[in-house]
């Protein structure tokens, strides 16, 4: 017996995202409505979402998709954030990382993205 399995693109999209204003870093809720923006704007279906702050300041959020994950950390003392989306399907990873980076106002941005589970 042979298994047969549908390719569905699986990718992996980082993006490392340089700021000018700490304050957008350090913002719970602002960060919240740019990560849940953004898996709109790639037509990810969001399942659940945790967010933590740390005493610095630093916030760690993960949306839940349908599709996989979207995850934010960000480094105020280095006025970056590390964004990460495991994704499959239809999900338009360039205009998810294109909301968070706008919504970041982002001087610089560096992006890669790997292809996942290819045979």
């Amino acid at each position: 017996m042979t298994l047969d399995f549908v390719q569905l693109p699986m990718r992996l999209y980082a993006m490392d995202a340089w700021v000018k204003d700490t304050a957008v870093l350090v913002d719970e809720d602002g960060l919240r409505t740019t990560l849940r923006a953004a898996a709109d704007a790639g037509s990810a279906t969001v399942l659940a979402e945790e967010f933590y702050v740390f005493a610095n300041g630093a916030v760690t959020g993960v949306l839940l998709l349908a599709q996989s994950h979207l995850s934010i950390h960000t480094w105020p003392e280095l006025l970056m954030a590390n964004v990460d989306l495991l994704s499959y399907g239809d999900v338009d990873g360039d205009a998810v990382m294109n909301t968070v980076s706008e919504a970041l106002h982002a001087e610089r941005t560096s992006v890669s993205c790997v292809l996942r589970g290819l045979r």
